[in-house]
């Protein structure tokens, strides 16, 4: 992928991620409005918006990563082995830090 419409989809994906994460931080649950009954699915509500908040959050981190690895010629080589993260990789996840053999490894290690 050039570096071109590497960075536009990069930036396309942050300006998304950021009305995600702006939506999931200003939608506080209501539950003195809702009955007794929903108390339960407000709990559920409110772990199912932190646990997605949390991944938008991680994924934003990871974009504004690879624009950071754009902006100093880096893009595109694995963190870990410098090999080039190949082309389909980048295409799928155009954030990927990593190679697929040592993003198994790392995800292994968790």
């Amino acid at each position: 992928m050039d570096v071109t419409t590497a960075r536009q989809r990069l930036e396309d994906m942050l300006v998304e991620l950021d009305r995600s994460i702006g939506v999931l931080q200003g939608d506080p649950v209501a539950i003195g409005e809702r009955s007794a009954a929903d108390a339960g699915s407000d709990l559920t509500d409110a772990d199912r918006a932190r646990a997605m908040l949390t991944v938008a959050t991680a994924q934003r981190r990871a974009v504004t990563e690879a624009i950071t690895r754009l902006d100093e010629g880096a893009y595109g080589r694995c963190l870990d082995c410098d090999k080039p993260v190949p082309e389909g990789r980048l295409e799928a996840r155009p954030e990927a830090a990593r190679c697929v053999q040592c993003q198994g490894r790392r995800e292994r290690r968790r």
